[in-house]
This record gives C-alpha cells, sequence and structure tokens, in this order.
C-alpha cells in the first residue's frame, strides 16, 4: 500500500521538457551573467534601485561577450547532460509523452467553470473548460526497467488503459517484459534500452535449472521446458544455437546434436560424440533420446529419496537435451509412416521430459503447424524468433491472435522471444567475438 509508485503523471507535463530545460539552462545562463558583471552588482544602491538606470551600469564593453560566452556555457551544459545523464533526460520525454497520450485521446474528464472579469463586481458569463479528472498514472525507472502504474476505477476509460501494450512499446520504444493486474491498478513493466542488455557468450551460464540469455532475460528450462527457435538464412541462428551447446556442455548435461541438411552444427561430430546428419541415425538417436527418458522415469521412482513432485535435479541426476536444426526440412523427407512415429516421440518427449530432464531444443525456418500437430507446439515454453520473418511467420510462431507490433532492424541475432509468459518481448542473442572457434572451444568442453 506504502511502495513507492513512482512520479505521477500529470496534465501539466505535456511541456515537461521545455519547463525543465528552460529554467535550468536560463539559471545557468543568469549565473554566468552573474559571474562577470557581480562587481558593478555590488556597487548598486539597492534602495535608490531603478531598472533603468541598471542597464546602462551593465552595459561595459565586455557585456556582448559576456552574453555570448553564457549561451555558450548553455549549449556546453546541455551537450554535456545529453552525453552523460542520457538516461534521465529520456525519463523526462517518456513522462511528457505519457501525459500527451492521454490528453490526445481525451482519457480524462473536464467541467465547465466562469471566467473571473476584469472587474471583480461585474459578473462575467464566459466559461472554459478544466480538467476535474485525470487518471493517476505513475513513472518508475529502476533497474533498467520502467514501471508504469495506471489506475483502475471502473470508469469509461478502464478498457483503453487495461490495454496499452502496444502504445507503451512503439510509443516509448520499449519492451514489455511482463503485465501485472494488482488490486486497483494495473502495472505495465517495460525494459528500456534492449540492446544495451546483450551479453557476450562469456556470460551465458548455466546454474540451478536457468542459462542466463540476456541481462534481464533467462531460460528457466527446469520450469519451462523446451524450445523453439525459428528464423531465417542470415538471422543468427545457427551461432544461437552452438551458444547454447556451448553454455550447456560447460555443465553436467548430455547433448544429442541433429542436423538433417549435414550442415555447421554436423560438423560438431569432429569434436563431440552423439552428432548426427543420415536420416536412419536421426531416427534412431530419437528413439534412443525417448527409450532413455522412459527408463530415467521408471528408475526415479525406485531411487532413495525420491518424492513425488520433485525433478530430476532433486536426486542430484544430469539433464539431457535434444538439440534438433532443421526439423521441418528433416519431417518433409519422411515417408507418412515415418512421420507418424517421430511426431509420436516427440510428443511423448515435450509432455514427459520436464520431470525427467529430458529436453527439446527444436529449430527450424517456420514452425509449420503440419509438423508441430496436435498440441505439440504448445508445449514450447520457451520460443525465439529471429531475423526477417513474415506476419505470417510471427503468427505461427507466437499465435494469429498475439496484440504485437513487429518491426524489422537490420541487427544479425536480433529477434523476438516469448519466456512462457505469452509477452512478447525484443532479443538479442549472445554476442560472439570475431575468432570464436566453436569447434575448438567445444572439443575441449566435450573431452
Amino acid at each position: 500500500m506504502f511502495k513507492y509508485k513512482g512520479k505521477r503523471i500529470k496534465a501539466k507535463d505535456k511541456h515537461l521538457v521545455s519547463h525543465i530545460f528552460t529554467s535550468s539552462l536560463l539559471g545557468v545562463f543568469l549565473f554566468v551573467l552573474l559571474l562577470f558583471h557581480w562587481k558593478t552588482l555590488v556597487k548598486v544602491e539597492w534602495q535608490t534601485f531603478q531598472l533603468d538606470t541598471l542597464f546602462p551600469q551593465l552595459h561595459t564593453p565586455y557585456f556582448w561577450g559576456s552574453v555570448f560566452t553564457a549561451l555558450f556555457v548553455c549549449l556546453l551544459v546541455g551537450f554535456l547532460y545529453y552525453r552523460y545523464h542520457y538516461d534521465h533526460m529520456k525519463q523526462v520525454i517518456h513522462r511528457q509523452k505519457l501525459a500527451k497520450m492521454i490528453l490526445e485521446n481525451g482519457w480524462y474528464e473536464t467541467k465547465q467553470v466562469t471566467k473571473e472579469s476584469f472587474f471583480k463586481d461585474i459578473p462575467s458569463d464566459k466559461t472554459k473548460e478544466k480538467i476535474s479528472h485525470f487518471p493517476k498514472i505513475y513513472y518508475r525507472f529502476e533497474k533498467g526497467l520502467l514501471h508504469i502504474q495506471v489506475e483502475i476505477t471502473l470508469g469509461k476509460y478502464q478498457e483503453p488503459l487495461l490495454n496499452l501494450e502496444k502504445k507503451l512499446e512503439s510509443g516509448l520504444y520499449c519492451e514489455l517484459v511482463s503485465k501485472e493486474l494488482h488490486d486497483s491498478f494495473v502495472e505495465y513493466i517495460l525494459l528500456y534500452d534492449t540492446v544495451a542488455n546483450r551479453i557476450s557468450i562469456e556470460e551465458v551460464i548455466a546454474q540451478n535449472g536457468s542459462l542466463k540469455l540476456m541481462e534481464s532475460v533467462y531460460w528457466e528450462y527446469d520450469k519451462l521446458p523446451h524450445m523453439l527457435i525459428a528464423g531465417g538464412t542470415g538471422g543468427g541462428k545457427t551461432y544461437f544455437i552452438l551458444t547454447l551447446i556451448e553454455a550447456l556442455l560447460k555443465t553436467n548435461a548430455k547433448l544429442y546434436i541433429l542436423d538433417p541438411k549435414n550442415a555447421d552444427l554436423a560438423d560438431l561430430a569432429t569434436v563431440m560424440s552423439d552428432v548426427h546428419y543420415k536420416k536412419e541415425d536421426i531416427m534412431a538417436c530419437i528413439d534412443q533420446f525417448h527409450e532413455a527418458m522412459m527408463a530415467r522415469s521408471e528408475e526415479m521412482k525406485q531411487m532413495e529419496g525420491y518424492k513425488t513432485g520433485e525433478n530430476y535435479a532433486y536426486l542430484g541426476l544430469s539433464p539431457h537435451f535434444l538439440v534438433f536444426d532443421e526439423y521441418v526440412a528433416f519431417m518433409e523427407l519422411l515417408t507418412s509412416k515415418e512421420n507418424t512415429a517421430v511426431l509420436s516421440k516427440l510428443k511423448q518427449i515435450v509432455m514427459l521430459g520436464r520431470q525427467a530432464g529430458f529436453f527439446l531444443v527444436l529449430a527450424c525456418q517456420r514452425p509449420d503447424a503440419k509438423y508441430l500437430g496436435d498440441g505439440i507446439r504448445d508445449q514450447f515454453n520457451f520460443r525465439v524468433a529471429l531475423g526477417r520473418m513474415s506476419e505470417l511467420g510471427f503468427g505461427m510462431m507466437f499465435g494469429s491472435d498475439v496484440q504485437k507490433q513487429f518491426f524489422l532492424k537490420q541487427i544479425k541475432g536480433r529477434g523476438y522471444i516469448d519466456k512462457g509468459d505469452s509477452v512478447i518481448s525484443e532479443f538479442y542473442t549472445p554476442l560472439v567475438p570475431k575468432g570464436h572457434d566453436f569447434l575448438k572451444e567445444i572439443g575441449k568442453l566435450a573431452t
């Protein structure tokens, strides 16, 4: 109840930027002039002071020089503020935009009030419009996240205030992280400056059933198992998968790699085991993975210390990951009978794998429903779409009813992500430095 909500947005904030910077720079301007002319001001007899006598006293040979110097200092202060306090400036701009959003959409109440006449004893019949109710909106910036809280009063503007996601994302150029409904208000949490939260491959760490992918993004595979990755050529999909493999090998995880196109992932066969690219070997590996999962599920129940509801990690067992690249391309090579058999095994893996610690990382150019039917796609709690994709592709990935505007930026490794909370956010894969040799690094870890 008493938690600090942030700075309240008011109607007058529609001119917040100009008000703040005008008042601040005006103070700087007057201060610099004071430094130049303080000796003259000290000599002024303020008891008999008259404004028309002050200017001739200030009009010294260097008067205009002091004015231009003061203006230069103002420009310098403005530049330094922009350079070193850019985040604070953006927050001021955000608050102004929020005030304008309410005013321009008309989400406030007004009343007519009588204007006072110049002569107080003469009644006035003139009226003016005055804001009688302005929605309570609070803005707070904390640890790289924007917290925007909006009061819900069951009024006629409740519906638009409950669905501000698209306006906030596009207007503030931020990405929605979560939306939480509390008693009497809704809180929108947005990630500010998403690209600044990008991490390097050295920072991708897997521990306690969670894999760090950005400063504020984790794949918690113990809670939200199975990852679906989609992306076309040049989107950064392969480097992202290799980054996952390298990070997971730093733990006690067991990995199985499938690459039906015999491309980059197939090259890992030279440095690690269980890498397959032939059709028969891939099908055999899927069978092996499935059988190992079913066997562990039975063994866990016989182990000392087994407790209903606990997972593999509770018993000290290692996780197993099946990394399947170009999944759709592989399924198109199969006969109808083979297709049904593979789908059946994969469905059981995504349905039963979490507790036993068997996880599926599925990658394709586009998640076609033809090969991800029977509810399999819904079991992928963590979804990543990289690079250029069509609206249809995004619809297949995140659902056709998602209220999200997707923007294209020419940045390799950029895309969108759903961490399992149905909130789609901008995402950047970990940075891979030039010269990083995946084969060499993975080879060291696999031995």
